[in-house]
């Protein structure tokens, strides 16, 4: 590997730094906001969970198939299939924001064991996705700054820390989904 690539990936770290930062604080201020605080008119956006607990499933689909795809040596499909799962990432974060700037929070209404099953993996999905974006933004760019070893290294951590998200959105989605009003 180059020093010239190391240094193209330095320079991406304090971007990687303010975004692992920024994101989640965003997300966690702008999803406590409800517009209609402010004055705006606006109908809740009940319609959007099903939507974006498909992204998130389609986020893990597209995930194991870049995998495939790498191990299949088509680097072309998978860096393709890679800015997909960030950009259906993305797409997530925009459409969850949106739901919660609208609508009040759902509670989870189920009683017993299934209450503590439910709240595990809620807490460990909001956990390991403000974890999981470092490790995006850092697997990402040794990719494109073609430092493959280093983002090998890297992918074996992000993929299943990234899988687990995706699929738990979808879990946490479909164990909720009675409790919508």
């Amino acid at each position: 590997m180059s020093a010239v690539n190391i240094e193209k990936e330095k320079q991406y770290n304090k971007w990687i730094i303010a975004l692992a930062i920024i994101i989640p604080v965003v997300v966690a201020i702008l999803s406590k906001v409800k517009l209609q605080d402010f004055g705006i008119e606006v109908e809740p956006f009940s319609f959007l969970p099903p939507i974006y607990a498909s992204i998130n499933a389609l986020t893990a689909i597209v995930l194991i198939w870049a995998v495939i795809a790498i191990k299949n040596k088509n680097r072309n499909l998978h860096e393709r299939l890679m800015k997909l799962a960030i950009l259906l990432s993305l797409s997530f974060l925009v459409m969850y924001v949106a739901y919660h700037m609208t609508s009040d929070s759902t509670k989870f209404g189920g009683e017993g064991v299934i209450k503590y099953i439910y709240y595990f993996i809620l807490f460990t999905h909001i956990v390991l996705s403000i974890v999981v974006i470092p490790f995006v933004l850092i697997t990402y760019v040794r990719g494109v700054t073609n430092n493959i070893e280093r983002h090998r290294k890297i992918a074996k951590i992000t993929f299943p820390l990234w899988l687990y998200v995706a699929v738990t959105g979808v879990v946490v989605y479909l164990m909720i989904s009675p409790y919508y009003s």
